[in-house]
């Protein structure tokens, strides 16, 4: 299931979880609305492993997006406690996805 995330969360949630992933978008952008249904499916795949959220970097997400860097959506984010440890940006296949999060989480 994908967590809809607010700025405010990343320091209550992300800083805290051992593997966090989060997807940001926004509403305008068809290949992130094409990514959604692809990061629902892994976060079943992955719920043991990790905590996915979805941030709109024009609505809840807007203060962390721009922290982070993310210049284009839409940009997958891995976080360890925090710290990122990889980056996926633009719509991408979901065998592409899943091999990205093999790797990191």
């Amino acid at each position: 299931m994908l967590i809809d995330f607010k700025d405010e969360q990343f320091e209550t949630k992300i800083k805290s979880e051992e593997v966090s992933v989060v997807q940001f978008s926004a509403e305008w952008c068809a290949p992130c609305k094409a990514l959604i249904p692809v990061m629902e499916k892994l976060s079943d795949t992955y719920k043991d492993q990790a905590s996915f959220y979805y941030a709109d970097i024009e609505n809840g997400g807007i203060n962390t997006g721009s922290a982070a860097g993310v210049r284009g959506v839409p940009t997958v984010i891995v976080y360890k406690k925090g710290v990122e440890v990889d980056r996926k940006v633009g719509g991408v296949a979901e065998s592409h996805m899943k091999e990205f999060l093999d790797k990191n989480i």
